[in-house]
């Protein structure tokens, strides 16, 4: 038999959805197994905001409010690179 050479192809190689492993993807066995990348992201701005409302107050330091703007502002990079990242992910 011939070895078969890798070569490069634009196409996309897609597996067949009959070779799912239940090992790797125990929900495979129940039914439907996949994300909520909407939800996921439509939750990240409601706790990047739920954060910012923690804001006010009454403090009476500053050190609290530090915490949530750095945890605040980190979860709002968080958010714009996962939308760059999706964005741009077909780009090699």
């Amino acid at each position: 038999m011939a070895a078969r050479s890798a070569r490069s192809s634009s196409a996309v190689e897609k597996r067949p959805a009959t070779t799912v492993d239940p090992h790797e993807e125990p929900s495979a066995e129940w039914g439907w197994h996949g994300g909520f990348p909407v939800g996921t992201r439509v939750a990240g701005w409601v706790g990047a905001l739920s954060v910012f409302a923690m804001l006010i107050g009454n403090h009476e330091g500053h050190t609290e409010d530090l915490w949530l703007i750095f945890l605040g502002a980190g979860m709002v990079a968080a958010l714009i690179w996962d939308q760059v990242r999706r964005r741009t992910s077909w780009r090699n």
